[in-house]
This record gives C-alpha cells, structure tokens and sequence, in this order.
C-alpha cells in the first residue's frame, strides 16, 4: 500500500513538473532571444538616426561616430545611394541581425555573434531543469512522508483485522485523525465486542446442551439397567438393546463435543510460552510501571502448551488488565507442567476478590470495580475454546490459572524456542 501511494504521489509530482517546466523552459528561451534582437533593434534604430541626421544635413555618411554604438565583435553595413559601408568583421553565418531602413531607400544593417544569447539560454535553461528537479525533489520528500503516514495506519488496521479474525476480541483505542480510517477502527471494535459476545453465548449453549445431555442420558441409562435386571426374559434383552443405543448416543455427544471443540481451536499449536508470555508482559509492562508497580516473568525453559497465540494473548491480557485495574503491588506471571497440564498463572499483592463475588467472577456483568464485568468472562470462553480451563485458583491475593494442553509428541516436531529469554 506503501509503495502504490508512493508511486501516485510521485508521478503527479512528476507530471505537474513536467507539464510547468516544459513551457517554462521555452518561455525562458524566448524571453532571452527577444532580449537580445530588442537590445540589437535599439542600437540599429540609434544608428539609423544618426546617418539620417548626417544625410539630413547634407554630409556625406561617416562611420566614427557611429562605431560607439556598435557592440563589441559587432558588425555593422550602411547602404545607401552614395554604396555601401562596413565596420568590423563579419560574425558568420550563425549571427543574430537585425535591418533598419534609412532615407535615400538605405539600410542599416547591424549584426552580433549568437554565442553570448546562446550561453545565456543554456544558464537559462539550465536554471529552469535545477528548479524542476529542487520541485521533484521537494514532491518526493512530501511523498514519502505522506505514504509512511497515510500507510502506517492503513497497516495497523489490517493488523488489527487479522489479530480480529485470529480470535483476539481485544478492544484498540487507538484512532489515527483520519476520518475514513477512524470509522473502520470503530466498526472492528464493535465487530470484536458482537464476536466476544457470540464466543461467550456459543461456549454457554454447547455446556449447558452437554450438560443437559448428560443428566438425561445417565438418568436413562440406570433406568436401563435396572430393566437388564428384570425377571422377564424379554424385557431384559430388550432393556439391554436399549441401554447399548444409550451407550452408543452417549459416546456419538461425546465425539460431537470433542470435534466442536476441535474445531474451534483449529488455530491451536505448540507454543513456547517462554517467549509467548514474555511478548505479552511486555505490552504490560510499561502501564504498570507508570503507577509504580513490577511485573515478572517466571517461566522454567522449553516449556511447551497447546494453544491459539491470538487468545492466549488476550486471555492472558485481560487477567494482566484486571490485575492493573484491581489488584495492588508485584504482579507475578508464572507457568509450570502438572500431571499432563500446562498451569500459567497471574497473580498479584492486592486485596483479592470478595467472597460474595468469588463464586461468580466470571459471570457475564459481575465486577467488584465498576467494569463492564465481559473480560473475565471472555478470557474464560477463549481459554476454554483452545480446549483449556480458566479458574480463580486463590481469591485473597487473586491468583488466575489457565490450563493448557500439553501438545502432542508429533505437533512439537520442528518446534523452536528462543533460548534468550530467561525468567525475570
């Protein structure tokens, strides 16, 4: 996009430079001929008077006192009735003459080398060329500034649409003072706000199914095999066909639920989460640094989970928020392995959560501080779509935990990890 506008700018700048600098050069070339046959025209006519004067007088025509209005190298021919009269040397052929008529059907006829207009419309010229490239010059800068600005915004729009589409429901305040740019900025953030909704609402409805489901079906399936046990032969085999169909839909919900959940974290990979949750302190670190707070990062090295880096990020930034928002003194981020679990925990000094909130922290529209209470609540969607778990591990300090699959023995295969980030 960059260099598209570059090259828009660029060739109008050229185009007008062109288009003045063209009839400015000829212009200028013509201004500096007409000067010089007018300044030739002007001694002619003085020169013509003078033999007027003398043939006026009745004098024969005598070229001294003309010679003074000769120009230097000029060449100067009087004819007339009484024949004809020179002074200097000819210039040749290449010679800019001008011919003024005298009485008795005479002439004057006065005559310079071209060199010195010559030199003077090459200047001219040259001139006019320095100032077309000082304008393309000037045109190029102005380009260049133009595109960087106009294309930085324009890039980080489409960053923000991809990181969007990537699952990353995080709200951008950031506007750039272009109207147009402004009102996708502001359509993406509602976009985001309509998707967190939705991820929420889709996480909400496939528990509450599976759960509802699952009562049912365990409900029907002790029925079941309660009439397995029934003394009547054939209620008993039809009791035990029914309850292997029962078995049989229970594991069909169960694969249905699992490649929902498949599907839903088909952006999920190996993540070093060394260099993961050190990227995301760093987004953190300077707001908490501006209130006089600390953040660490304790991380053992090479350690590995399964996860969607986009909602990582933002699950992991709204408990950083959180902690920014409510919590008090060292904010702590920290991961270790738990018998086939990666744990990633956020913890601060603070107060923690009430008791009367602890319970319900992660409802949508609960929130001790005034907040919009939608963050904890999507963090957990996020978490969950990815195929882990969000929980309140400790209410007083709070203390998150997100649970993270460990990724499998083939998906680490071609894995690397930065070896230059070390706890802190």
């Amino acid at each position: 996009m960059r260099s598209r506008i570059l090259r828009a700018i660029l060739l109008a700048v050229a185009v007008t430079g062109f288009a003045l600098g063209i009839p400015l050069g000829y212009a200028a070339l013509r201004l500096v001929d007409d000067g010089a046959h007018a300044d030739l025209q002007a001694r002619a006519q003085r020169i013509a008077a003078s033999v007027d004067d003398q043939i006026a007088a009745g004098h024969a025509i005598d070229l001294a006192p003309l010679e003074v209005g000769v120009p230097t190298g000029g060449h100067l021919v009087v004819t007339s009735g009484g024949g004809r009269q020179e002074f200097g040397m000819s210039p040749g052929e290449d010679a800019l003459a001008v011919e003024v008529p005298i009485a008795q059907q005479g002439t004057v006829r006065l005559e310079v080398s071209s060199g010195p207009m010559r030199t003077s419309q090459y200047q001219v010229a040259a001139f006019v060329v320095l100032l077309v490239v000082l304008s393309v010059g000037t045109g190029t800068v102005v380009a260049t500034v133009t595109a960087r600005r106009l294309a930085k915004p324009l890039r980080h729009v489409a960053v923000r649409a991809a990181r969007l589409g990537a699952g990353d429901f995080r709200r951008d305040d950031r506007r750039h003072g272009v109207p147009e740019l402004d009102l996708v900025a502001e359509a993406l953030d509602r976009s985001a706000g309509a998707l967190a909704l939705l991820v929420q609402r889709e996480r909400e409805l496939v528990g509450d199914v599976s759960h509802q489901l699952r009562s049912r079906l365990t409900a029907l399936q002790l029925r079941l095999e309660a009439l397995a046990e029934h003394p009547d032969p054939e209620t008993a085999a039809e009791a035990r066909a029914a309850l292997e169909q029962a078995e049989r839909l229970a594991g069909v919900l169960n694969e249905l639920l699992a490649a929902a959940r498949a599907a839903r974290a088909v952006g999920a990979e190996p993540l070093d989460l060394g260099a993961e949750l050190s990227a995301i302190a760093e987004e953190w670190r300077e707001p908490l640094r501006g209130v006089g707070r600390a953040l660490r990062v304790r991380v053992p090295e090479g350690l590995l989970a399964r996860a969607t880096p986009a909602r990582l990020r933002e699950a992991i930034g709204v408990l950083l928020d959180n902690a920014l928002r409510h919590g008090e003194g060292q904010v702590v981020v920290s991961a270790r392995s738990d018998e086939g679990t990666v744990v990633v925990e956020v913890a601060d000094g603070g107060a923690g959560v009430p008791d009367e909130l602890a319970g319900h922290i992660f409802e949508r529209g609960v929130s001790g501080g005034g907040s919009t209470g939608v963050g904890l609540a999507l963090a957990r969607a996020l978490v969950d779509a990815d195929g882990g778990r969000l929980e309140l591990s400790t209410a007083r300090p709070a203390t998150f935990a997100v649970y993270l699959p460990v990724p499998k023995a083939d998906d680490v295969v071609g894995v690397t990890w930065r070896s230059d980030l070390t706890p802190r």
